[in-house]
């Protein structure tokens, strides 16, 4: 990664976090912990940019400005929330899922031989 395209990157986390920080406390609240959810479990082009994550403060934005509750927008259960996002992207779980499956293959070839 190229020093220009770090700063560019670190320009867009700051008015990322910009417009999060103007959010109603219970959805910042909510999109932190998301945030962290999404970090650990999440998609691996997560970090290819903010796209999901910035498409989830569009979302707090209009349920905040339509005077919903957070979680009339997300539903009691944050996490599934998260899961039906991602339900379609590959995850850093599945990528060591298919690690773990081949070095097992793997070994128990050697112990055939």
């Amino acid at each position: 990664m190229k020093i220009k395209e770090m700063i560019e990157g670190k320009k867009e986390w700051r008015a990322h976090m910009s417009r999060v920080k103007i959010l109603p406390k219970d959805y910042q609240i909510v999109y932190l912990e998301i945030q962290k959810y999404l970090f650990k479990v999440g998609p691996i082009e997560l970090f290819e940019g903010i796209g999901l994550l910035s498409g989830i403060v569009d979302l707090f934005e209009e349920g905040a400005l339509l005077g919903k509750a957070v979680l009339e927008v997300t539903g009691s259960d944050a996490a599934k929330f998260c899961d039906d996002l991602i339900n379609d992207s590959k995850t850093y779980m599945d990528s060591y899922q298919g690690v773990i499956n081949q070095k097992v293959n793997m070994a128990m070839k050697k112990i055939d031989n």
